[in-house]
């Protein structure tokens, strides 16, 4: 597949793009993540699993607008992505592909994603869904990330917003437990991304985007990775607390945040300067076990009764 004859800031283009460019301008990797803390919301909605249907068309909507809003976010962060390293090779910031393409296919995974969420799960979800997708690729990506240091923490609550999805794809009401699910996201969010932004720092500021270690310098986020860290400790022994989790959930929550401070000490230390990278890395895997861990108490829960 071939790009068609363009114009303007597109007209510079020379290379071929194909299915694997529209499958990166995705982020499945992001989508992946975002699907399993959904599926997680799902299956602890009911003290049983849901229902298939409800699951596949609750996933393949949420993915498909979760997947158009990172396309949105690769058209309205193309130049910003050609001038750092970590992002030059994406195929509008290499410009193998015209932005016309990436915000056809945005749009049309969008549109596919929130339909889909209407016509087979519910309103609230399609409703809940779309507002997250405006508050990634709108609010965040073309405003927040260009206006403030705190970007990252004002703009969590779309990426925070899986979990919360896939409970009311299943149960198509809100509540305290979704909420919570939701919160937890957003409290890691910050320590999260800031041990990424640490490591990127030179690039970001290259960039001129104005993430905390540029405006704030080095130590100030380290420091911000070390306080938001115990948030998000604090945040994530809360399902316990309200009757959500039990003792399988809190005995490995608490080995999971052990693990989550030693290396955000490392980071806030600021002597080992592979830490925040590594850091960042475990932090993945540390939203995915601590989701798992809830999920296994909730079905351990179930047969106990």
């Amino acid at each position: 597949m071939t790009p068609a004859v363009v114009t303007g800031a597109d007209s510079a283009l020379t290379q071929g793009w194909g299915l694997r460019d529209l499958i990166t301008l995705c982020k499945p990797r992001v989508v992946l993540v975002m699907l399993v803390c959904a599926l997680v919301g799902m299956a602890l909605a009911r003290p049983v699993l849901p229902s298939l249907a409800v699951v596949i068309y609750g996933l393949v909507g949420i993915g498909l607008a979760a997947g158009g809003a990172a396309a949105f976010n690769h058209v309205v962060d193309r130049r910003l992505d050609a001038m750092m390293l970590r992002t030059s090779r994406r195929p509008l910031a290499s410009r193998r592909m015209p932005s016309s393409v990436a915000l056809a296919w945005a749009t049309l995974l969008s549109v596919a994603g929130i339909g889909l969420l209407a016509w087979q799960v519910n309103a609230l979800t399609a409703w809940l869904t779309l507002g997250s997708l405006i508050g990634y690729a709108l609010v965040y990506t073309a405003f927040l990330k260009h206006a403030t240091p705190q970007n990252i923490v004002i703009g969590g609550v779309a990426g925070a917003a899986p979990p919360l999805l896939g409970w009311t794809a299943v149960t198509g009401q809100l509540g305290p437990e979704p909420l919570l699910l939701m919160l937890i996201i957003f409290a890691w969010t910050p320590p999260h991304f800031w041990a990424l932004a640490l490591h990127k720092r030179e690039e970001y500021a290259r960039a001129g985007v104005p993430m905390l270690p540029v405006t704030h310098g080095e130590a100030f986020t380290r420091l911000q990775v070390w306080l938001y860290g115990w948030l998000t400790v604090a945040v994530t022994l809360l399902p316990f607390a309200i009757g959500m989790s039990g003792a399988v959930y809190l005995v490995g929550v608490m080995v999971l945040n052990a693990r989550f401070m030693w290396w955000n000490f490392r980071v806030w230390r600021g002597r080992d300067p592979r830490a925040p990278l590594a850091a960042f890395w475990f932090s993945i895997r540390y939203i995915l076990a601590l989701f798992g861990l809830l999920l296994l108490d909730h079905y351990a829960m179930g047969l106990a009764w």
